[in-house]
């Protein structure tokens, strides 16, 4: 049944061609029957033929159907063609017209204002040649005219019907694609943020290792106990990047991380004593100071001060060259904390901080600029007067709750 269905729905021209042969039937038998002279059955049969065609057709070309039904109305009453059987077709094509969704709204009225019209019109033609009283008159005329506007308020209430099941399926389905694009910049975002954290961990301590492995390496036969202590510092530097691997992927796991809780808590401030003291274990001397008195931070702000340390002091042993020094401000003041880092030595090329590098070089500013940028701060950064470089931050110190 459900086939069948479905079949009529994709052919509403063959259901209607169905029902215009119908109703060319039921006409036909009425022409036979009620012959009233050549002439009269002539204009009787071209007529209905008419009317076929406008049920036929009625949802293909709406407003030409009633078009082409006004005009057989017309022309009923100028030749004196009484009402037929084949006259039902005025009643669907009034619904048609005012049910069809995309129609114009001016044929709509045009189809009401014959379906009021077109039954007192059709009395008053023939009011004496039947002799009837006014009243009888006046009651055929009320009896024809309520179906009439009947199919047309139940034409318009589907048109209104349609209309709103459309406007909540666009509306559904333009929610779809807002959600859909929601959720493409929400991974876009957690992939930027994972992509700056894996850069931070790996840049900073790949770095250290290299270090301690090449002066491991230079004084192996001349000096075993530096050598000792350089493997024992890439063997902790290895071991710290590992633990905080985990605890980055361990986001990504967060029922994991709920159940387990083995996962460290973010980098702050606090930390980077720390952070200094294996950077000088590395081999790079850090003048490290706080100014100013110590307050609660928001984790954000924590997290960045600690990362953008972490890379520029990691940028200062890439691009500083021999005997590089480096110094570490972290001064609060009033609303906001300033932080400085920078160095003595021959600093980047212009055209990593400029234009972000290449072949992945750069990347940790641009990280910068997307760290302090999300807390609402500002940063510069590029090379000193009288050489080396230099990484300056303001970022706002909102009070935590």
């Amino acid at each position: 049944m459900q086939r069948l269905y479905d079949f009529l729905r994709r052919h509403p021209t063959g259901v209607d061609s169905f029902w215009a042969v119908v109703l060319l039937g039921f006409s036909a038998l009425s022409i036979v029957f009620d012959s009233v002279g050549v002439v009269h059955t002539a204009a009787t049969v071209i007529f209905t033929l008419g009317l076929c065609l406008v049920v036929a057709l009625r949802r293909k070309a709406p407003v030409k159907m009633l078009l082409l039904t006004a005009a057989i109305g017309v022309s009923q009453l100028i030749i004196g063609v009484r009402p037929m059987f084949g006259d039902f077709a005025m009643l669907v094509i009034a619904y048609t017209v005012a049910s069809a969704p995309a129609g114009p709204r001016w044929a709509s009225r045009c189809a009401l204002i014959g379906a009021v019209a077109g039954p007192a019109l059709t009395f008053w033609r023939y009011a004496n040649v039947d002799h009837q009283s006014l009243q009888m008159r006046i009651f055929y005329v009320v009896l024809i005219t309520v179906p009439f506007v009947l199919a047309w308020v139940l034409g318009d209430s589907m048109r209104t019907r349609r209309a709103y099941w459309a406007q909540l399926e666009e509306r559904a389905a333009r929610l779809e694609k807002e959600r859909e694009a929601q959720s493409r910049i929400a991974v876009a975002a957690e992939r930027a943020r994972i992509a700056r954290e894996l850069h931070d961990v790996v840049a900073h301590n790949v770095s250290v290792m290299v270090v301690q492995a090449d002066g491991a390496a230079y004084v192996l036969d001349t000096a075993p106990d530096q050598t000792r202590q350089a493997l024992e510092t890439i063997s902790g530097t290895g071991r710290q990047a590992l633990a905080e691997m985990r605890r980055l992927l361990g986001i990504l796991r967060t029922g994991e991380q709920a159940e387990s809780g083995e996962y460290v808590p973010q980098p702050g401030v606090e930390q980077l004593s720390d952070l200094v003291d294996q950077v000088r274990g590395a081999g790079l001397p850090v003048d490290f100071r706080t100014e100013g008195e110590p307050r609660e931070l928001p984790s954000s702000v924590e997290l960045t001060v600690y990362r953008i340390v972490q890379e520029a002091l990691t940028n200062t042993r890439k691009h500083g060259g021999p005997d590089v020094r480096a110094t570490v401000r972290v001064s609060y003041r009033g609303e906001d904390l300033d932080l400085l880092v920078e160095d003595d030595g021959r600093g980047a090329q212009q055209e990593y901080y400029e234009e972000g590098g290449a072949d992945g070089l750069g990347h940790g500013l641009i990280g910068m600029r997307e760290r302090v940028g999300m807390v609402g701060g500002s940063l510069t950064a590029g090379p000193r007067p009288g050489g080396g470089f230099r990484i300056g931050a303001v970022l706002p110190l909102k009070p935590t709750r």
